[in-house]
């Protein structure tokens, strides 16, 4: 079996506070947290359980911040270890401590960074990037596309590592949010910006999601993607492998890159091929030296 699983368990809190994001500065109990740890535990032995000839890739994908979670670092270190995991990532803003990853196997472990100038300075952040350069990991990096930071965004490219892909994510509440000058500024950073700036037409179009791709919850029910709530079975029932099928897209469109990347029409498989779950291009499209 190949598949890849975007796994998002309970915990919902998060160190920063984004204005444009609902989980911003939310705090959980430790009853909560407790609960989110035993899920996450679950899951992590159900991946070890797996037959040694299966191939399974995971991205955690949590609502908040979750790297400020020691379970979190003991999870993908484990991971990180099985033969049989491609890949072990997670989407982080790289505000917690590194250390854990020296004990990590780099070749498999993977991280989607993404900066906030509200929340962090500039130059703190590149350090913590310089870091995860100095311990070798593979790791991506993202910002919301918002004008007001447009010089911050472009500052960052400057100073990242030139083999850093630096991608921007489109601001889409507002219609036609962008000026022509900026689309063109965007897209020089990130050639891949002019796809992700768009609602992609998905109803009836063939997905990857729901058959090598599926999102997973903390108490194992599985929905094809984060975006179609209809679940389709359970990850730890017996014969969970039936459910794997091709499905049309129910929804009218899909904007988001975690769930827009799996659409087959687009071919964007290609374009990420093995760092589709980190958000690393194939090919360093991003380069001029390319």
């Amino acid at each position: 079996m190949n598949l890849s699983i975007l796994y998002r368990g309970p915990l919902s809190s998060c160190n920063y506070g984004c204005v444009y994001c609902p989980f911003a500065k939310r705090h959980e109990t430790a009853a909560e947290l407790a609960v989110d740890r035993r899920a996450l535990q679950r899951f992590v032995d159900w991946v070890a359980s797996r037959a040694p000839d299966d191939r399974i890739g995971v991205l955690f994908t949590p609502w908040g911040e979750a790297l400020t979670r020691r379970w979190y670092w003991e999870a993908l270190t484990r991971l990180s270890h099985l033969p049989h995991v491609a890949r072990a990532a997670i989407q982080t803003n790289l505000s917690a401590p590194l250390d854990w990853i020296e004990r990590a196997d780099t070749s498999r472990l993977a991280l989607w960074v993404t900066f906030h100038p509200s929340e962090v300075e500039r130059a703190t952040f590149v350090g913590r990037c310089q870091e995860l350069d100095r311990l070798g990991v593979r790791y991506s990096v993202g910002v919301v596309g918002l004008k007001s930071h447009q010089g911050e965004i472009e500052a960052l490219r400057r100073e990242l590592s030139p083999n850093t892909y630096l991608w921007i994510n489109a601001y889409k509440r507002d219609p036609d949010y962008y000026s022509p000058s900026e689309l063109r500024d965007f897209e020089a950073i990130d050639p891949l910006f002019p796809i992700n700036n768009q609602r992609h037409s998905s109803l009836g179009r063939t997905c990857r999601a729901g058959r090598s791709v599926v999102s997973v919850d903390g108490d194992g029910t599985m929905r094809r993607c984060h975006f179609i709530r209809e679940p389709i079975g359970n990850l730890y029932e017996p014969g969970f492998e039936s459910t794997l099928i091709e499905r049309a897209c129910t929804n009218a469109t899909c904007s988001c890159h975690i769930g827009y990347v799996h659409l087959d029409e687009l071919g964007l498989g290609t374009t990420f091929g093995p760092g589709i779950l980190e958000r690393i291009p194939a090919q360093a499209i991003w380069r001029d030296d390319a």
